[in-house]
């Protein structure tokens, strides 16, 4: 039965709204922040905002289907719940919530390295998982935390490639940020003096944390060592230059996410959207191609879908719901992501998500039909 105060909730924003007036300002900030000025997270936005689907007509859509196949699991829908870290932070149920949520609307869930829930009580939620890692500093720890998450029957193993270290969130910065009490890093056993502390003015307890346990050196030839640690296939997310996108496909990478980390990261990046076709025409469908970054509705995954995306992760929009009202408003958010493809795709003349890659886009911004 949908709580009363979901009703409301008709696109995801409404839940960003109700999302606004639950969580401290500071929570809200480290959610919604980006790095710098915030160039790149508008301009994720501003991508797709300015693409025009050019709907196909006289086709059959009576039977219109969402369903797809990322990285050879089944899913309702072309899309997956991104990695995001400590979402305890914004509600009690945290990574469970969500990931119970994910599991009924039928998709994967991302557990992050730095979930505040380990990761064997999000498996056991039932839900397709994959695995989010960063690259830490002790690669005995990498190891274990390895074992651990194939162990606990993750699908699929996700290396962030984009944070050599933590992006310049300025609100952070300045708000001193640190987390609410009692929310941790689940998958380390780290005493308080093993980290430098937040809570005064230009220190950010989770960029030291990050500091303190990832290191900046990752490079290709690493990718050798992490192949001979786990049979698990492997994603590279935060991809945006083709160069890179044809080298990780010439080696034995399942897929590529075209992302800039929601804009948390190198402010005056590219936009994913307008990254994502060079990355898709360097792999030449050597691997699976997500867009991450900016998905805010139905219709972005039809785009992206047009584009040559294979599926997207759905980040910002999860946390909202999650905030909002726990598993049950997440579970309203992942199911009108479903109800607004479905629809758009109908309207655009497309039987499936397979279809959607013989539509043309124009661009507002411009001109002209690709």
């Amino acid at each position: 039965m949908t709580l009363p105060a979901l009703d409301g909730i008709l696109t995801p924003a409404d839940a960003q709204a109700l999302a606004a007036g639950i969580l401290p300002a500071s929570v809200e900030r480290f959610v919604d922040g980006a790095a710098g000025a915030g160039l790149t997270l508008d301009a994720n936005r501003t991508a797709l905002d300015r693409l025009h689907l050019v709907p196909r007509v006289l086709t059959d859509v009576s039977t219109t289907s969402t369903a797809a196949t990322l990285l050879g699991a089944p899913t309702t829908l072309p899309a997956a719940v991104a990695p995001m870290a400590y979402q305890k932070a914004v509600h009690p149920m945290g990574e469970l919530g969500a990931a119970r949520a994910a599991s009924a609307a039928g998709i994967p869930f991302t557990a992050c390295t730095f979930s505040s829930t380990p990761i064997e009580d999000i498996t056991a939620t039932g839900v397709t998982t994959w695995f989010q890692l960063y690259w830490l500093r002790d690669r005995g720890l990498t190891r274990d935390l390895l074992a651990r998450v194939e162990a606990a029957g993750v699908q699929a193993l996700m290396l962030t490639v984009d944070t050599p270290r933590m992006g310049r969130r300025l609100a952070d910065l300045r708000a001193g940020f640190t987390l609410p009490a009692g929310v941790t890093a689940a998958h380390f056993a780290l005493g308080a003096d093993g980290l430098p502390a937040g809570g005064r003015d230009g220190v950010s307890a989770v960029a030291a944390q990050t500091a303190h346990l990832v290191d900046p050196s990752l490079s290709w030839a690493d990718l050798e060592w992490l192949h001979a640690q786990t049979t698990l296939p492997l994603v590279l997310k935060g991809v945006l230059d083709s160069q890179d996108a044809d080298r990780a496909a010439e080696g034995a990478v399942a897929g590529l996410v075209v992302s800039n980390h929601g804009g948390r990261q190198l402010d005056g990046a590219l936009a994913a959207a307008d990254a994502l076709p060079y990355v898709v025409e360097a792999v030449a469908d050597r691997c699976q191609v997500l867009l991450d970054s900016g998905i805010r509705s139905g219709t972005d995954i039809l785009k992206a879908l047009a584009l040559g995306a294979d599926g997207v992760l759905l980040g910002r929009p999860v946390l909202w719901g999650l905030a909002a009202g726990g598993e049950a408003a997440v579970r309203r958010v992942l199911g009108l992501f479903q109800e607004e493809l479905e629809h758009a795709l109908a309207l655009a003349g497309c039987p499936g998500p397979a279809a959607a890659a013989r539509l043309r886009l124009g661009r507002a911004l411009g001109g002209g039909v690709r």
